[in-house]
């Protein structure tokens, strides 16, 4: 029997993850600068801030939601080429100053873009990706958002700190173009006529939603309230510790941790299963949550910032890969849309439900009781599919 492993690195994966990574960092850069933004250029209140950064992830999700729906049908191709050019076109609505109910449109439109081109390039890796390694494919290639998670707000603080709006909706707009034509140079498959999904006729939640993915989508949902809390409130929690300059050296550690621990991550997901990595890295996220709220120093700061790394970050690319193995063929589209909804929403909508315990528990014991909500969720994870996974495993 021939021990030769499938290619995985191949020059459509490596584009894929590029355009991907690209997508994420403006999307994470801009929601850490927009707030500030319609403050200082619209004299917006806090409440209209808080739309302006919030609207986008209603747009990303409409974008999903539709984009999983069709693209088997239009084809992986077509939506991601759509998507791609709305990209850059919606970008420039951010240099028009026609008020700041202009400015809401455009970041509703512009994450709408996001969420269609960053659904197609999931779905597209997922295609290409052979099966005896499409977990640890998926790995690799969802470390392109986990990075763009931890990059895109370290330059999005540092650039608001030493430079003008207007430059950095260039710099934006420059890498959206820079997306686009990435590609051009990507070999996209068409659609396998024998694995595209029948049409439904009238309104079906199942149009819209993979009901062998949304358990995966749930879980994932919840996870990410750990980290929309470390998006949202660590600045604030930095000051309340001095700790503002260690603080933006954060995203940087966690982003290192990831990269020294998805390589082993995701071959062990294939041979082993999803349980190996996701009990170990939800104890992992839960201790760097509580070790964060305990920091008052640069080095446990840190230090915090890799265990949350090593916990959140692989466990974000187990669950999207599950999201697709526990679907069939011709729903994987719709699995990857509906993982990223569940990602999205706890993401996008996360700080905001969290903002009404922080009057009450401050920032530190926000962070205590998140990191123990962190590990209850492995026993939620355990019911909804853990008891399942040998199975799954088996079957690959």
């Amino acid at each position: 029997m021939s021990q030769t492993k499938e290619k995985l690195w191949t020059k459509d994966f490596v584009f894929m993850a590029v355009i991907n990574f690209i997508l994420m960092v403006i999307f994470y850069l801009l929601m850490v600068t927009m707030a500030s933004y319609a403050v200082k250029e619209y004299h917006s209140s806090v409440s209209q801030a808080g739309l302006v950064t919030g609207i986008y992830i209603v747009g990303t999700l409409i974008g999903r939601i539709f984009t999983g729906r069709i693209i088997h049908k239009v084809g992986t191709k077509k939506i991601l080429m759509i998507g791609l050019i709305l990209f850059p076109i919606t970008m420039a609505f951010y240099f028009i100053q026609a008020g700041i109910a202009v400015l809401i449109i455009s970041r509703l439109v512009n994450g709408i873009a996001v969420g269609i081109a960053s659904t197609a390039t999931s779905t597209v890796v997922a295609q290409i990706l052979p099966n005896s390694r499409k977990g640890e494919g998926i790995g690799y290639f969802s470390m392109s958002t986990t990075l763009g998670t931890a990059i895109g707000p370290f330059f999005g603080l540092m650039l608001s700190q030493h430079t003008t709006y207007f430059v950095i909706f260039m710099l934006c707009m420059l890498l959206a173009i820079i997306a686009l034509i990435s590609s051009l140079f990507a070999k996209i498959p068409a659609n396998d006529p024998y694995t595209t999904a029948p049409e439904e006729k009238g309104f079906r939640i199942s149009q819209y939603i993979d009901k062998k993915a949304l358990p995966i989508a749930i879980i994932m949902l919840l996870f990410s309230l750990g980290y929309a809390s470390v998006l949202s409130y660590l600045n604030f929690f930095a000051e309340e510790r001095d700790l503002v300059s260690t603080s933006s050296f954060f995203f940087f550690v966690y982003a290192l941790s990831i990269l020294f621990t998805r390589p082993f991550t995701g071959p062990l997901m294939d041979t082993k299963g999803a349980n190996y990595v996701v009990y170990p890295c939800a104890i992992f996220f839960g201790a760097g949550l509580i070790l964060l709220s305990f920091s008052h120093s640069p080095f446990v700061l840190l230090l915090s910032g890799v265990i949350i790394g090593i916990g959140y970050g692989n466990i974000s690319s187990v669950l999207q890969a599950l999201a697709i193995k526990v679907t069939t063929p011709e729903k994987m589209g719709l699995a990857t849309s509906t993982y990223f909804i569940g990602l999205d929403v706890g993401l996008g909508f996360g700080p905001y439900l969290l903002g009404y315990l922080v009057p009450s528990l401050g920032y530190s014991h926000l962070y205590v009781w998140l990191g123990i909500f962190m590990f209850f969720l492995m026993i939620l994870y355990l019911f909804l599919h853990g008891k399942k996974d040998h199975l799954l495993s088996n079957n690959q």
